[in-house]
């Protein structure tokens, strides 16, 4: 297959190197929560941190705000089906702007931009994030992500015509902009062939939706929690492990699986032929190529490769909430009869200080691969929680000291 070797001469919408002739250049990127963080500017005004992520098919922004501040010219609206299928999100649409990586740039992009932003993605990540960025920053040129690193290094399109020495490679689809590849579940009843989705924008390991086969099982253990915010509604449904997950012979065990609650969107995904998808607790122990033009992924081991997966053992779904130039940080959801639970920590809970330190010396990172490091361990938290008798006129701030021990629960 030939491939046109694409410059900025060519005026086609898509990312280019400002330096042509360069076979590659590399570039630093943000990892928070394994989620891969790039710094852009719009327009040559100010700068915006955008999620990567294969999982959306056009350039995003968060904040309505944003049109005026940015400069954006708008030509019409549109509106978007949530994750509930219900829920209809009204978006304008932006032709035409300049996304700024610094080495990278992108020419004639559209961006859509959410009348609200749905997606509070800061308290998840832990750093402010004001968009997303998929499939125009693949389509023309492979791009190489280096989570241990933290480095992207993106390339001319015709430069990785060979596979480079140690990657493995898998054969990828698309589907309306979205990569997919084929892989293997081991079950307690056998194997599995699935379909998933690569979903460099989510922050589980693998996804199985029970909708789309009746061979999808249950493991022995599980547990119902909160699995994070899609568009338009939060995604709750069980979570637990399969034995194993193969990608053209490589192997990942034990691998912490969610089971999303089927939903009136569902249709969507039975329709796409997808069993599930893959995130960034996969991706984050490899070394990904991502070449869409080749329609290939190609991968290998990580430093980090061995490190098991875990799940948080506190009961804790915790968000960070910004305050003027600091981070605040509280429990938006508990489990039942979790070690926190039972401890005496509340939903709405701000946490002051963890294991004696102050909180102003964690970050959301930090605080979340405590919670998840290993079962037995003692965990101190101090929180504020409003007591009786509060009132948004007077509220009434108690301090509580709690202690608990971390356990495994799936």
């Amino acid at each position: 297959m030939y491939l046109l070797s694409l410059s900025a001469s060519a005026q086609i919408p898509a990312f280019y190197t400002k330096e042509p002739g360069k076979r590659k250049v590399s570039f630093p990127v943000q990892i928070h929560n394994n989620l891969v963080v790039l710094p852009v500017r719009i327009n040559g005004k100010e700068d915006r941190n955008f999620l990567l992520d294969t999982g959306v098919k056009t350039n995003i922004l968060f904040d309505p705000a944003d049109i005026e501040r940015l400069g954006l010219e708008v030509t019409r609206s549109l509106n978007l089906v949530g994750a509930d299928g219900r829920t209809l999100i009204t978006a304008s649409v932006s032709p035409y702007n300049t996304i700024d990586l610094g080495e990278v740039e992108g020419i004639f992009q559209t961006i859509l931009v959410l009348n609200e932003n749905v997606f509070e993605l800061e308290s998840i990540v832990g750093v402010p994030i004001h968009g997303i960025i998929g499939y125009e920053f693949f389509k023309y040129n492979p791009v190489r992500i280096s989570y241990d690193k933290k480095r992207i290094d993106f390339y001319r399109s015709d430069a990785l015509r060979w596979r480079p020495i140690g990657f493995r490679k898998t054969a990828m689809t698309f589907d309306n902009g979205k990569p997919y590849i084929q892989a293997k579940v081991k079950q307690l009843d056998g194997v599995l062939p699935v379909k998933l989705l690569i979903d460099t924008g989510a922050n589980h390991g693998l996804l199985l939706n029970r909708e789309t086969s009746d061979r999808i099982n249950l493991p022995a253990r599980y547990i119902e929690t909160d699995l994070g915010k899609s568009l338009g509604g939060d995604l709750y449904g069980l979570l637990g492990r399969k034995r194993r997950l193969t990608i053209e012979g490589l192997n990942f065990y034990d691998v912490i699986t969610s089971f999303p609650d089927e939903t009136e969107f569902s249709y969507v995904i039975k329709e796409s032929g997808r069993q599930g998808s893959l995130g960034s607790e996969i991706f984050a122990r490899l070394e990904l190529i991502i070449d869409y033009r080749r329609e290939r992924l190609l991968f290998k081991k990580a430093k980090s490769f061995n490190v098991p997966f875990e799940f948080d053992m506190s009961g804790i779904v915790l968000k960070a909430y910004p305050d003027g130039e600091v981070e605040r940080y509280y429990v938006a959801d508990l489990r039942a009869d979790s070690p926190a639970a039972k401890a005496g920590i509340q939903v709405g809970d701000e946490i002051v200080s963890l294991n004696k330190v102050p909180v102003d010396f964690w970050n959301l990172t930090k605080m979340i691969d405590l919670l998840r490091s290993e079962p037995g361990k003692q965990i101190f938290m101090r929180v504020l929680r409003l007591g009786e008798g509060s009132t948004e006129e007077n509220p009434v701030v108690e301090t509580h000291e709690v202690n608990f021990i971390l356990k495994r629960e799936i």
